[in-house]
C-alpha cells in the first residue's frame, strides 16, 4: 500500500504505524449507495466545520453549554481558527505534533480539538478523571510535547511530571490563558492540507493487560464513521440537538457529540455527565432530540421519566455494553422510542453493527452498518455456522492500527478485526452478543482491565495478592470484584475494604475501582501456579457498593 505524501513535519505518527501487511483489509464500498471516496488532501476539521459553514451558512446553532449559551457555526469557526493561530504562532505546534487535550465536556474542549486537527497536529484526548501515572504513560507512548488543559483538570497533568511537556491552560484568568492569547488572533485560518491518510487522532484504550494501546485514526476515518453509521443508520437532521453522557476522551462521545452533529449541520450540547436527573433535565431544557448514552443510564432514567418532558427526543443510541431486550421494551413502553443499539470499538473508531427503526430486533445488536462486513469465526479464523458462538470479526472503511504495539497481530488476523467479543450470527443475518471473549470487564459501558486494577491494589502495603474479575450485574452489565489476600493481622472487614477502595481511587480512574472486595485466605491456583479466574467469578458478594 502506498501512502499519500504527508503534510506532517513531525513524522512520528506515521513512522510508528504497524507494517501495512498487518493492517486490516479496508473496504470503502456501500451496498446501498455510492462508495466512500475522499480526496487525497483532506483535513477532517475543515470538512466538519468550514465545509458545513459553506454549505449551510454561519448562523445556524452549533454548540451549546449547560448554562444555555449557544455558539453559531460562525462563532465556533472564529474561535477554532483563533486557537489554531495560537497553536502555530505562539506555541510552536507543527503538523504531526501530538497535543494532549484534557478537561470537562465543554464547547471549549471541542473547539480545541477542532483547532488541533485544523492545524495538522494529532489530537490525543484523555479523560478528565485519569490519574498522573496513566497520563504519563500516554505521553510517553505518543511522545506528547504539547497539552491544552482546562484549568479544572490541570493538577494531575502537572503531577504526571512529563518532561518537555508544554502545558497551556484554558478557562482561567491568567494572562497566558489560551483563550486570552487567542482573543486577538485572526478569526480565519486556512487548515493545513493534510493527507487523507495523515493521522488525525490517537485514542488510547486499556488492553486486557492494562497497558494502554494507542489506536491511530486518519482524517478520512473521522469522516467515514460519520458517513456510515451516522448517515446510514442514525440519519440525523440539521435541526437536531445532540447530547449524551460519554466524555470526548471516549471515541463514542467524540463521534456522537462532535463529529456526527457537525457533519450533519446540527447542534450539540456539551456538558458533563451529572447523573440521570441532570441528563433528563438537559433533554427538557435544551430540546435534545438525539441522545447518546449506555444502557446503565437508560435504566437509571426510566424511574425518573415522569418528572421530565422528553417529547423532543426522536433518536436514542446505546453502546458500550449489551442492551438487554427487557430494557429496550421498558424504554419503548415509557417513551414510545426504539433505542438504536450498537457495538463499536476504539480500534474501529465507532459503531459498526447496529439497526434502526423497523430493522431493530430487541435482544440483538443488529446488522453490519453499511460499509462494514461482519462474520463469526472460530479459533482458526474460519467462519462458524449460523447459530454457533464464535469470535466477532469485522472489516470496513476503518480498522485497527495500534501505535508501535505488538498486540496488532492479536487484533487483526487475515485482514479482519477481531474485537474480543463472542457473538452468534442468526440465520437471517442479525448478530447477537454472547459475552466478552477475554478478561476485559465491561461495566456501565466502560472497558476495565482487571490486571490494571490488581496492580493498583498491590501498591497498598496491606495487600499481598490481588485478583480482579467481572461479575454479572443487572444494572451495570458487570461490576468489578477484587479478591484480595491481606497481610497477616489486617482485619478482613468492611472498613478495610473501604480503605482499599479509597486508595485505589487515587491510583486509577475511579470508575475502574472495585465495587466489591472479598478477602479469601488464598487465591485459587493450578498446581503450576496459574490463577483460576473462573473459580473467582462464582464467589459470594461481600461489602457491595452502589
Amino acid at each position: 500500500m502506498e501512502f499519500t505524501p504527508s503534510a506532517h513535519a513531525d513524522t512520528f505518527p506515521r513512522d510508528h504505524l504497524p507494517p501495512t501487511d498487518q493492517w486490516p483489509d479496508l473496504r470503502f464500498d456501500l451496498a446501498d449507495g455510492p462508495a466512500l471516496r475522499y480526496p487525497d488532501r483532506l483535513n477532517c476539521g475543515a470538512a466538519l466545520l468550514d465545509a458545513t459553514v459553506a454549505r449551510l451558512g454561519p448562523d445556524r446553532p452549533a454548540v451549546r453549554d449547560g448554562e444555555g449559551r449557544v455558539w453559531s457555526y460562525g462563532d465556533l469557526k472564529a474561535r477554532v481558527d483563533r486557537i489554531a493561530h495560537t497553536l502555530t504562532r505562539d506555541l510552536g505546534v507543527v503538523p504531526g505534533n501530538r497535543v494532549l487535550l484534557r478537561g470537562p465536556t465543554t464547547p471549549w474542549l471541542a473547539a480545541c480539538w477542532l483547532a488541533v486537527v485544523k492545524a495538522g497536529a494529532v489530537a490525543v484526548t484523555v479523560l478528565p478523571a485519569q490519574r498522573p501515572q496513566e497520563l504519563a504513560d500516554i505521553c510517553r507512548l505518543a511522545r506528547v510535547r504539547h497539552a491544552l488543559v482546562d484549568t479544572r483538570s490541570a493538577d494531575d497533568v502537572f503531577a504526571a511530571e512529563v518532561s518537555h511537556l508544554r502545558v497551556t491552560l484554558f478557562g482561567g484568568s491568567s494572562p497566558d490563558d489560551l483563550l486570552r492569547r487567542s482573543a486577538d488572533k485572526p478569526s480565519s485560518y486556512e487548515a493545513v492540507a493534510t493527507a487523507a491518510d495523515d493521522v488525525a487522532l490517537i485514542a488510547f484504550t486499556s488492553g486486557t493487560t492494562g497497558r494502554p494501546k494507542g489506536c491511530v485514526h486518519f482524517h478520512r476515518d473521522v469522516l467515514a464513521v460519520a458517513d456510515t453509521f451516522s448517515a446510514r443508520v442514525l440519519r440525523p437532521h440539521p435541526d437536531d440537538v445532540f447530547a449524551g453522557s460519554p466524555p470526548l476522551g471516549f471515541t463514542f462521545g467524540l463521534g456522537g457529540l462532535v463529529v456526527f452533529p457537525l457533519r450533519a449541520g446540527a447542534s450539540t450540547l456539551l456538558t458533563d455527565w451529572g447523573g440521570p436527573d441532570k441528563l433528563l433535565g438537559d433533554v427538557q431544557r435544551h430540546g435534545v432530540s438525539v441522545l447518546f448514552t449506555a444502557p446503565t443510564a437508560y435504566r437509571a432514567m426510566l424511574a425518573r421519566l415522569g418528572s421530565y418532558d422528553t417529547s423532543s427526543l426522536r433518536r436514542c443510541v446505546s453502546a458500550g455494553e449489551h442492551l438487554p431486550a427487557r430494557l429496550w421494551h421498558d424504554w419503548r413502553r415509557a417513551t414510545g422510542l426504539r433505542v438504536i443499539n450498537g457495538i463499536g470499538a476504539t480500534e474501529m473508531l465507532h459503531i459498526f453493527i447496529s439497526a434502526a427503526d423497523d430493522r431493530i430486533r430487541p435482544g440483538t445488536t443488529g446488522l453490519p452498518v453499511p460499509g462494514y462486513e461482519a462474520r463469526v469465526v472460530g479459533a482458526d479464523g474460519a467462519p462458524v455456522p449460523d447459530g454457533s458462538p464464535g469470535l466477532l470479526a469485522v472489516r470496513g472503511p476503518t480498522g485497527c492500527r495500534y501505535l508501535a504495539d505488538e498486540r496488532q497481530r492479536e487484533y487483526v488476523r487475515d485482514g479482519w478485526n477481531l474485537t474480543g467479543d463472542t457473538y452468534v450470527r442468526e440465520p437471517d443475518g442479525y448478530f447477537r452478543f454472547v459475552a466478552r471473549a477475554d478478561d476485559m470487564i465491561v461495566s456501565a459501558g466502560c472497558n476495565i482491565a482487571g490486571p490494571e486494577v490488581e496492580e493498583a491494589l498491590l501498591r497498598h502495603p496491606d495487600v499481598l495478592e490481588a485478583a480482579v474479575v467481572g461479575r454479572p450485574d443487572e444494572r451495570r452489565g458487570q461490576i468489578v470484584v477484587a479478591h484480595v489476600v491481606l497481610r497477616p493481622g489486617v482485619p478482613r472487614t468492611g472498613e478495610t475494604a473501604e480503605k482499599l477502595r479509597e486508595f485505589t481511587k487515587k491510583e486509577i480512574v475511579p470508575y475502574k475501582c472495585p465495587r466489591v472486595i472479598e478477602f479469601p485466605d488464598a487465591l485459587p491456583r493450578t498446581p503450576t501456579g496459574k490463577l483460576q479466574r473462573f473459580r473467582l467469578r462464582a464467589g459470594p458478594l461481600q461489602f457491595p457498593r452502589d
